[in-house]
């Protein structure tokens, strides 16, 4: 499928991500549609950073994917749908375990559905690596046991099947993307690359991390984009799950050292508040990404020094968007 000229909904598509994705689908001459959460606040979130001239070819719509109307509407006319809206925080999860359940299971049925009535050409849906839990081998393919180790990793798993659900029971056009940690300018602090920066670029004191001995493949967020692309235009992925990742694995530890080093120098220690329970806490994730290299045709292309660099910079350019000294759920 060649996605030139379609007309494309992205659901979350003014989050972390679905920015970035945006921005491809723009520039590769596609009609972009977003379903952006309604705020009282006139804010277009993570688009904002876009050029101005991107942001003028997109259709935002607001309204909520666990309003089964909204989406309805929202799918009416499209022909690609690329599901990325979620509640994504694991510690949070732990906190409001039911929104979870609400967002990111009824919301992917209210796409799901959406895109059936609507005889959608094709639906992106979009996982996440946390649906493995602990790595039992490494690296990780798609047949990787499925082990919900959080309640957001369990809503996550839940929202997978009922995608496979569909394309089983009414041959739905769906591909799963599952990205591993995705990282790079836009990302809020909850998560753990742009914690450390901006601790870094605002304090000479350690750095707080929770446990710095888990490892995590880190993949930057324009080659994440390329791969829901590349799923989306690619026939032969109908009905299958492309695990999306660099193929290395890094300790938080490890990491927090290395963004010291490119912030300048530094230290970190590690904070109690800032650990997950220990069954919860996901040890390893690294990805094999040979069937999305041999179906899809794709691969990674920046490096983590690079993404990070590139992370830092914008973050020294924007840092009212980040409470260093708090720690946030």
């Amino acid at each position: 499928m060649n996605l030139a000229g379609k007309r494309v909904l992205i659901t979350g598509g003014t989050g972390f991500i679905g920015s970035h994705l945006a921005e491809m689908l723009i520039e590769s001459g596609c009609q972009v549609r977003v379903l952006a959460n309604y705020k009282s606040m006139p804010s277009c979130g993570n688009l904002e950073h876009a050029d101005q001239y991107v942001r003028d070819e997109i259709e935002v719509v607001w309204g909520d994917v666990t309003d089964r109307d909204s989406v309805m509407n929202v799918v009416d006319g499209m022909s690609v749908v690329f599901h990325l809206s979620a509640l994504i925080g694991i510690p949070y999860s732990y906190i409001a375990p039911s929104s979870y359940v609400q967002t990111n299971i009824v919301g992917t049925l209210n796409v799901l559905q959406a895109c059936r009535a609507h005889s959608v050409e094709r639906m992106v849906h979009t996982s996440t690596s946390e649906t493995f839990g602990s790595a039992q081998y490494t690296p990780m393919d798609e047949k990787h046991p499925l082990v919900g180790q959080s309640p957001y990793s369990a809503t996550k798993l839940g929202a997978d099947k009922l995608a496979e659900s569909f394309a089983c029971s009414f041959e739905m056009p769906v591909v799963t993307v599952r990205p591993f940690n995705v990282f790079g300018p836009r990302q809020s602090d909850r998560a753990i690359i742009p914690t450390i920066i901006a601790q870094r670029i605002a304090s000479e004191d350690p750095v707080r991390i929770g446990d710095p001995s888990p490892r995590r493949d880190f993949t930057f967020v324009t080659d994440t984009a390329r791969g829901f692309i590349a799923a989306a235009q690619c026939d032969e992925a109908i009905g299958q799950t492309f695990n999306i990742g660099s193929g290395k694995s890094i300790s938080i530890g490890e990491l927090a050292d290395t963004i010291c080093e490119l912030t300048g120098g530094g230290s970190f220690i590690s904070e109690s508040q800032r650990i997950r329970p220990e069954k919860s806490e996901v040890n390893e994730l690294r990805c094999d990404s040979t069937l999305a290299q041999s179906v899809l045709g794709w691969s990674p292309l920046v490096t983590l020094t690079e993404g990070l660099t590139e992370t830092i910079e914008f973050m020294r350019k924007h840092t009212d968007m980040f409470a260093p000294l708090e720690y946030r759920v």
